[in-house]
């Protein structure tokens, strides 16, 4: 496939902060030291990796997290001269980190993670959202994945997750998605009009819906999108009028949620018609 480096930047929230995501295949390439002003979290894919970290080396293996510390000068290369190294990284602020823990900067002791459930995780986001960065879906899935690393094995304490009413404030973020569709708020002003953090509103919503905002949001707009294809309007118009970006965005949805194409389903209740 030869060496490659693909930059993605997704936002958290229409007017949120931006955070950077990395895919990564490279045969031969030795990065020189240098230091992030944010934690970077890499998953690697393929081969190994071998990184100068904190006067140590550490050799990555597929399906292993790497998490490094903002400012720490570090360096990286192949960890053979056969088979290169691929990674996917993201480069995250520390309160991101922090939304669902207590104290001051998460200190982690080993920098390589064997969790293979959150390294699944991660890796599956990071794809999702390098191929469409939602600001709705990005602030729904990335704060909640950076706290459970920080929870799981980082030094700082967890939060309690017991968040009094609950339901009732799931079901007002819930009715201002619903309400707000083709320009939904952010979940940090929600959470700040609500009195809480974020990851405070996205426990709450998740306990009490089962499901994150974004996918929350997605299926609403699969419904509503569902009968204006039943009076006849084309799914490139019918995209636009229920939120979704556009109509590739509406059909990866539709599909997800009713196993077939907008466009598919248009022409079945079409023929249905007397």
């Amino acid at each position: 496939m030869g060496e490659q480096a693909l930059w993605t930047r997704a936002r958290l929230g229409r007017c949120g902060p931006s955070l950077d995501l990395l895919t990564a295949r490279f045969d031969k390439h030795v990065y020189a030291p240098h230091a992030h002003d944010e934690f970077t979290v890499g998953v690697c894919v393929d081969g190994s990796e071998i990184i100068d970290y904190r006067g140590g080396h550490i050799r990555t293996g597929p399906g292993s997290i790497v998490v490094l510390a903002p400012g720490e000068v570090h360096t990286g290369g192949p960890g053979n001269a056969t088979d290169g190294y691929a990674y996917r990284a993201l480069y995250a602020e520390t309160s991101l980190l922090t939304e669902g823990t207590l104290g001051g900067v998460p200190h982690f002791r080993e920098p390589l993670i064997d969790d293979p459930e959150l390294a699944s995780a991660i890796l599956l986001t990071h794809t999702e959202l390098g191929a469409r960065p939602d600001p709705l879906e990005t602030e729904s899935r990335l704060p909640w994945l950076l706290t459970a690393l920080a929870r799981r094995h980082s030094t700082a304490r967890a939060t309690t997750d017991t968040i009094p009413g609950a339901d009732r404030l799931a079901l007002l973020v819930r009715d201002r998605l619903a309400d707000e569709l083709l320009d939904p708020p952010s979940l940090a002003v929600l959470a700040a009009e609500l009195g809480l953090s974020r990851y405070q509103l996205l426990r709450a919503f998740r306990t009490t819906m089962g499901l994150p905002p974004y996918a929350w949001l997605a299926q609403y707009r699969v419904t509503r999108a569902r009968r204006l294809l039943d009076t006849g309007l084309r799914p490139a118009e019918v995209a636009s009028l229920v939120g979704f970006a556009d109509q590739a965005h509406l059909t990866r949805w539709f599909r997800r949620v009713l196993g077939v194409t907008p466009a598919a389903y248009r022409n079945s209740v079409q023929d249905l018609r007397p």
